[in-house]
This record gives C-alpha cells, structure tokens and sequence, in this order.
C-alpha cells in the first residue's frame, strides 16, 4: 500500500462492507489500479473485494463498462457523467453491490484550462434490494495539487472517504 495514503481508510472500508456482507468492485482510470491495491492490501479482502478494473483508454471503458460513446464523445473521459457510467457498469458487469469509479487528469500533462491536470471525478453506485428503489449513483469532483504520485495519492484516500461517506447514506 502506497505509504501516502491513511491506512486507516482501506481499512473501515473493509469493517464497513464485512459487517453489511456487501461486496466492491473498483474501475480506475487515472489511479491505474492502486485502489484496489490498497484495498487488497487489507488480509481477506476476498471477503468482500470482487475485482478492479483498470479502464484507461476509450474503448476499455466502452467494452468493460458500457461507458456510452456519447458520454465519452460529448464530454470527455474526465467528466461526471463518464464517472458514473463507470461506477455504474462496473456494479452491475460484476454483479456487486458496490461499484467505485475514478477518472481524472494525474499529469503532468494533459490538462486544459477548464479541466487542468489534479481534476478528478469519483462515482460511487450502489445496487439496492429489487423493487426498493434505492439504488443511486452519486458523482465528486476534485482537484488536487503536486505531481503525479501526489495527485494518484490524494485521489486513492479521498475515493476511499467518498465510498465510506456513501455507505453512511444507505438504510440497511
């Protein structure tokens, strides 16, 4: 686990989803897979930790997630409403309850001047009961500063807050 990140956070994630009898699958973008490395780190994480998706490119997120190509076309991968067609797709492709998804410009190239590079969209998807009509998917964006490995850093610990912070939401 990378050494920036609270270790408390992987964690309560793991508590949190143990205690619910819930399961998680994570599709990455920008983080290229260190959430599920950090939340693997945790001993019996199969318990509760389906898969990780690392989605990086257009088509990978098309194929594996069923990210709509307008979603992509119209707004970019970096965007709200690609954020939560990933969380989305990765839910119900791994038939979990739980889908988290990061997309973000981690640097040092590549921003623009509405999206410049620290921006990153977090989606977290929740699958509820059939007919209860509580399932939701709910979309962050942040921007953090430094370079690369301080941005996939900050962005890592703050999925892992916003998972946490949506689990808090549900009525169990």
């Amino acid at each position: 686990m990378n050494d920036d990140i609270d270790r408390d956070l992987p964690m309560r994630v793991a508590d949190t989803l143990r205690d619910a009898g819930e399961t998680l699958a994570v599709a990455e973008s920008c983080t290229g897979g260190l959430v599920g490395a950090t939340l693997t780190s945790i001993p019996g994480a199969s318990d509760y930790f389906e898969t990780g998706l690392t989605t990086y490119a257009y088509d990978a997120k098309r194929q594996h997630l069923a990210v709509s190509r307008e979603s992509l076309d119209e707004h970019g991968a970096v965007s709200e409403p690609v954020a939560r067609e990933m969380a989305r797709g990765v839910r119900d492709v791994c038939d979990v309850t739980w889908g988290l998804s990061i997309t973000g410009l981690a640097g040092p190239t590549g921003g623009t001047a509405s999206k410049p590079v620290g921006t990153v969209y977090i989606g977290v998807a929740y699958a509820g009961p059939w007919e209860s009509e509580t399932s939701f998917a709910a979309v962050e964006r942040h921007q953090f500063d430094g370079d690369r490995a301080t941005i996939r850093a900050a962005t890592v610990e703050r999925a892992l807050a916003v998972f946490l912070e949506s689990c808090d939401e549900v009525e169990r």
